[in-house]
């Protein structure tokens, strides 16, 4: 299966909890972090909530 880095782009603060939590939950901690996922539907849906915060690189 293919992987998928995901990097955080955008701080957390004042962002909402439910955020903060999908983005951790995505392996990120701190700004310009990057973590390697599996390219599930799951792991897709959570990119898509945390858009505006995170992004993909290749």
């Amino acid at each position: 299966m293919s992987t998928i880095k995901v990097k955080l782009v955008k701080g957390l603060i004042g962002t909402r909890q439910d955020h903060r939590a999908t983005v951790r939950g995505l392996g990120l901690r701190r700004v310009n972090s990057v973590s390697e996922l599996q390219d599930t539907p799951s792991v897709r849906g959570m990119i898509t909530k945390v858009a505006y915060l995170v992004k993909v690189v290749s």
